[in-house]
C-alpha cells in the first residue's frame, strides 16, 4: 500500500469510526465546550448561503445544512480571508502553448486537434519560470494572495502527483475512443519536470503571500470522469438528464459512450481524493482551496468524505463553494461585481480576468487597464468583499509586459491608499454621490474614495465626524480644513494639489476621516 492510499485508509477510518465520538471526548476532557456546542456555534455563524442565492443555485444541489460532524474553517480563518482585498488568479497549463481560452479552448477543437492537444504536454517547457520573480511582482503590485491552477478542466496536473490515469480518449479511433493508459499526465512528464506547485508554495510562504490552490473537480483527460461538467464523452444518463452534470447547454457535442463501470467510478473518486490530499499534505499551510466545476449528485457521498478528510488535515483552509455548496467557506462572483453589499455571512471574492481570457493574452490592447483594476478594488472593498484579478504567463513562464505594467501601477496606488483598503470592512452606507466608503474594524476611521479629482473642494456625504477630528488626503501629510454642512462635510483641497504632478497618486483618491 503506497503512502497516499495508507493516509486515505487511515483518515477514512478516523472519520467513520472515531470522529462521531469526538463530541463525547471533548466533553470529557474539555467540559467547557462539547462537540455539539461547537457545531451549534458554527451553525450560528450563518455561513451557508440561502437556497435562493445565485451562487447556491449555480453550485451542486446538495443538502443546504452540512452534516453534524462537519465544521467550517474557524472564525479567525474567515476574518483573515475578509482582510484580503487584492489577489491574483493565475491560469497556466498546456493550453498556453497555442494560446487557447484555457481548457474550454480544447473543447472547441476538432477531434484531430484534440488528439494533438493531449500530446502537447510532451513539449511544455517553461524555462523562464521563476517563482521568486513572480512573488517580487506580486509584492510590487500590492497583491496579498495568489490563486494558482494546480489542475484545470483539461486534467493536466502542475505538480508531481502520484496518481495515475488508467483510461483516456483516443479521438482518432472512433471505434475505440477509450483506450488504456498509465501516466500521471502531469508536469513531471514534461521536459520541464520541476514541481511548479511546490516552487510557488515555497516562495509564497517565504514572501508572506497567501496561497489559494485552484482544483477542478471534473477532468476531461481521464475517461473515468465521464460525463461530468462538459466531459467530451456522454453517457445514456447524460443524454437523458444533462442538467445533472453541470453542463453548458448542448455544448460541446459529446461522443456517446456507455456508463462508467463500478471499477471506473471507484478509480475516478479515489484519484480525485488522492490528488486533493496530496495538495493539502505536501505543500505546507494552504490558505484556500478554489474548487471549480461540478461532479453530479450520484458521486456526492464520496466527495463529502474527501471534503471531511481535507478539513481534518487543514482545519482552517478556506474552501470555495463550487461543487460542495454550503460545505464551502467562501464564494466567488465571476466576471461581475455585485451591485450592492451581499446579504450573507459567507465571505466573497470577485474573480475577473484582466483580458477576455483568464490565461495569457498576447494582445496588449486586450488588457483592461490600471483604472479598471483600482475601481474594482475600491468597489469590492466598499461592499465588504475583495477583488481577484486574473491573468497568466506565456508558455515560457513570463507575464505580458502590459499585465506587469498595470499590476505595478496598481501597487503604486495601493502603497498610497492601502490604509483605506486592506483589512477594512463595509459601512452601512457604502456609497453615496459617487463617493465610496470603507472603515476600520474598530469604527474609529472612515475612508472615502473618489475617482474624479474633486478640484478645490469636496463634499463627503454620510459621515459626521466629531468636532476637531482630523481629515487627510491619503499620501498627503497635512490635515485638511473641513466644516460640517447640511449635505455632509465640506473639505478644502490645497492649491498645491491642483497640479496633477503634486498629487500623491493617480486614478482615484482616498480621504481618511477620524470618527
Amino acid at each position: 500500500m503506497n503512502k497516499i492510499k495508507f493516509i486515505n485508509a487511515l483518515l477514512l477510518f478516523a472519520i467513520i469510526v472515531i470522529y462521531p465520538f469526538t463530541g463525547a471526548f471533548c466533553q470529557k476532557h474539555h467540559p467547557q465546550e462539547t462537540w455539539e456546542e461547537k457545531v451549534k456555534k458554527d451553525r450560528a455563524r450563518g455561513i451557508p448561503l440561502p437556497e435562493n442565492h445565485h451562487e447556491y443555485r449555480r453550485s451542486a444541489k446538495i443538502e443546504a445544512i452540512p452534516d453534524s460532524d462537519y465544521l467550517h474553517a474557524s472564525e479567525a480563518a474567515h476574518e483573515a480571508f475578509r482582510d484580503i482585498k487584492f489577489s491574483i488568479r493565475i491560469h497556466w497549463g498546456v493550453y498556453v502553448i497555442d494560446e487557447l481560452r484555457e481548457s474550454q479552448g480544447f473543447l472547441s477543437l476538432p477531434n484531430d486537434k484534440r488528439q494533438e492537444y493531449q500530446n502537447e504536454y510532451k513539449i511544455f517547457n517553461p524555462t523562464e519560470f521563476n517563482a521568486q520573480g513572480w512573488m517580487d511582482l506580486f509584492k510590487r503590485s500590492g497583491i496579498e494572495c495568489m490563486a494558482f491552477t494546480t489542475k484545470h478542466h483539461d486534467g493536466f496536473s502542475m505538480w508531481h502527483t502520484k496518481t495515475r490515469v488508467a483510461r483516456r480518449m483516443n479521438f482518432l479511433d472512433t471505434a475505440n475512443v477509450i483506450e488504456p493508459c498509465d501516466l500521471a499526465y502531469s508536469i513531471e512528464e514534461t521536459p520541464f519536470k520541476r514541481d511548479i506547485v511546490k516552487e510557488l508554495c515555497d516562495a509564497a510562504h517565504k514572501n508572506n503571500i497567501k496561497i489559494d490552490l485552484y482544483y477542478s473537480h471534473p477532468d476531461w483527460y481521464d475517461a473515468d470522469f465521464r460525463p461530468h461538467q462538459n466531459h467530451p464523452l456522454g453517457t445514456p444518463k447524460y443524454f437523458s438528464h444533462p442538467e445533472l452534470y453541470g453542463t453548458y447547454g448542448e455544448w460541446p457535442p459529446r461522443i456517446a459512450m456507455p456508463e462508467p463501470t463500478p471499477e471506473e467510478i471507484d478509480h475516478m473518486m479515489k484519484r480525485h481524493r488522492e490528488q486533493l490530499l496530496e495538495l493539502v499534505s505536501n505543500y505546507g499551510k494552504i490558505d484556500m482551496i478554489c474548487f471549480d466545476g461540478i461532479i453530479s449528485l450520484d458521486r456526492w457521498a464520496e466527495m463529502k468524505k474527501t471534503i471531511k478528510m481535507i478539513r481534518q488535515l487543514q482545519p482552517d483552509v478556506m474552501l470555495r463553494n463550487r461543487g460542495i455548496n454550503n460545505y464551502g467557506d467562501y464564494y466567488t462572483p465571476e466576471r461581475v461585481v455585485p451591485q450592492n453589499k451581499e446579504d450573507t455571512n459567507m465571505p466573497w471574492m470577485v474573480i475577473y480576468p484582466l483580458t477576455p481570457k483568464w490565461s495569457y493574452d498576447s494582445d496588449a490592447s486586450h488588457y483592461k487597464g490600471t483604472p479598471w483594476i483600482i475601481h474594482n478594488i475600491i468597489d469590492c472593498a466598499a461592499k465588504g468583499g475583495s477583488f481577484m484579478v486574473g491573468t497568466g504567463p506565456d508558455k515560457t513562464g513570463v507575464f505580458h509586459p502590459e499585465a506587469v505594467r498595470q499590476l505595478e501601477e496598481t501597487g503604486k496606488w495601493l502603497k498610497v491608499n492601502g490604509a483605506g483598503i486592506y483589512a477594512t470592512r463595509a459601512r452601512e452606507v457604502w456609497k453615496e454621490n459617487e463617493v465610496y466608503f470603507t472603515r476600520t474594524k474598530d469604527h474609529k476611521k472612515v475612508f472615502a474614495f473618489v475617482e474624479q479629482w474633486p478640484g478645490k473642494e469636496i463634499v463627503i456625504p454620510a459621515v459626521t465626524p466629531k468636532k476637531g477630528s482630523k481629515i487627510y488626503l491619503l499620501g498627503y501629510k497635512k490635515a485638511l480644513k473641513w466644516s460640517q454642512s447640511d449635505t455632509g462635510i465640506k473639505v478644502e483641497i490645497p492649491d498645491v494639489l491642483q497640479s496633477p504632478e503634486n498629487r500623491p497618486c493617480e486614478h482615484a483618491w482616498g480621504f481618511e476621516i477620524t470618527m
